[in-house]
């Protein structure tokens, strides 16, 4: 079985055999005995199996059908739909409806407690989805069902306890989880179930974006992807239905900041085009801009990726009659300054990159460990492939300790992902004790 450190099942064939009740040699024989169905032979064993499901190697065409019959797939679709899109489980999802917000969310609720869920949405699915989002008008919202009429005073106590969850700072939400996962349920419930007056409705549909949003982050830190997804894909339903376009972007570069950091930046400026063309307030354009800015400096190109940078800063600078969303309200010029340096360092500008960096880290309110984590690892990297291994370890021994503070495993996983270049410079001062205090972190 591939699992990662954090238990997710990472390849769709392993979830789709396992929800099978099938081992890795039960599949394999199911293979061989499809083959010889046609009269021919396969010499699948559980190597094989477990090299698909490592993504390792890929089935053949013939190896693809057999497994297609054996999963129940029309094999038409099989064969028309690039591997492993193909099997059970890749779920599409949901189109923007008028009720399609309880069901969006209800699956996000069901999937985050499931820990053998994988990353489910394809390229294709999150393009169609904000292209969806970007062209569909919301219905207008009266009431869902034809249950009990909300109590005001109920919705009045949602909301105060909700928001003051999701506003929690990270060393304090995570002892949390289970009263933002109760209140997310509860709001579902009622978003589904109740009777109630239009601004009632976009108060509720506004209160479980934020929740949704807000345990999509507690997922995500905690490196469940797949749950993740599901939850941010709920709250744009509820966001979109609120009629909330800068909230609904948000939740966007939420879901492209999540492609950026599973190495496929590529999705994230796709989807992010369409987010930041249709989001109004300057902070939440500058944000997006920035997060565009860092998927095109991945890619590496430069050009656009400046033109993105200036576009973050022109933003920044502009003054609104309103405040800031909440979902951005934290965006300010240190966060600016870090990730215009990081987007500077991976396109090879290391010299003004790291004096941004270095600036941006420098005015970080104490509030913000989880942030001071992330951008000290950018620190230790970009030291690092200078070949500074000594104040990179400095840097990645502070972003750790911290990380294990506050209870951020997405900011242990940052230094763990530097451990093998570290390793290239064992003797140097304070390298080895990073290398050993990793390694505990990790065990």
């Amino acid at each position: 079985m591939f699992m990662d450190d954090h238990g997710l099942i990472r390849h769709p064939l392993a979830y789709a055999r396992i929800q099978a009740g099938w081992t890795q040699p039960g599949l394999a024989d199911r293979v061989r005995r499809a083959a010889e169905r046609r009269g021919l032979h396969s010499g699948t064993r559980k190597q094989r199996i477990w090299a698909w499901e490592t993504g390792r190697a890929r089935p053949d065409a013939d190896s693809q059908s057999y497994l297609a019959e054996i999963f129940g797939v029309d094999p038409a679709v099989a064969a028309a739909t690039p591997w492993p899109d193909w099997l059970p489980g890749r779920e599409q999802p949901h189109p923007f409806t008028r009720h399609s917000t309880a069901p969006a969310l209800r699956e996000a609720l069901r999937s985050s407690m499931d820990r053998r869920t994988f990353l489910a949405y394809s390229t294709a699915a999150l393009t169609g989805l904000t292209h969806q989002w970007a062209t569909t008008e919301p219905a207008a919202l009266t009431h869902s069902l034809d249950g009990g009429r909300l109590d005001p005073g109920l919705l009045d106590v949602l909301e105060e306890s909700g928001l003051r969850l999701a506003g929690m700072i990270t060393h304090q939400r995570q002892h949390t989880l289970a009263a933002l996962d109760g209140h997310l349920a509860t709001v579902t419930d009622l978003i589904a179930d109740a009777t109630y007056t239009p601004d009632q409705a976009v108060r509720l549909h506004t209160l479980g974006a934020r929740l949704a949003q807000t345990v999509g982050w507690t997922r995500f830190d905690a490196g469940q992807h797949a749950a993740a997804a599901r939850l941010w894909h709920g709250a744009l339903h509820s966001a979109h239905a609120a009629r909330d376009r800068d909230l609904g972007a948000g939740i966007i570069s939420d879901l492209a900041y999540q492609a950026t950091w599973r190495h496929d930046p590529a999705t994230a400026a796709t989807i992010l085009q369409h987010a930041v063309a249709r989001t109004e307030h300057p902070t939440a354009r500058a944000l997006l801009h920035l997060r565009l800015a860092r998927a095109q400096a991945a890619l590496g190109n430069s050009t656009d990726c400046r033109t993105s940078l200036r576009a973050a800063e022109h933003n920044l600078d502009r003054t609104a009659p309103d405040p800031a969303p909440a979902w951005c309200a934290w965006f300010g010029p240190e966060d600016l300054q870090v990730d215009t340096g990081q987007a500077l360092v991976d396109l090879g500008d290391t010299g003004e990159g790291d004096r941004l960096i270095d600036r941006g880290i420098s005015h970080l309110a104490p509030a913000r460990a989880k942030t001071r984590a992330v951008f000290l690892s950018y620190r230790a990297s970009s030291l690092l492939a200078q070949g500074h291994a000594d104040e990179a370890s400095t840097a990645a021994t502070e972003s750790l300790t911290l990380a294990r503070t506050i209870g951020a495993p997405r900011c242990v996983t940052l230094i763990q992902r530097l451990r093998p270049r570290f390793e290239e410079y064992a003797q140097a001062p304070g390298v080895a004790e990073l290398l050993h205090a990793a390694a505990a972190a990790g065990a």
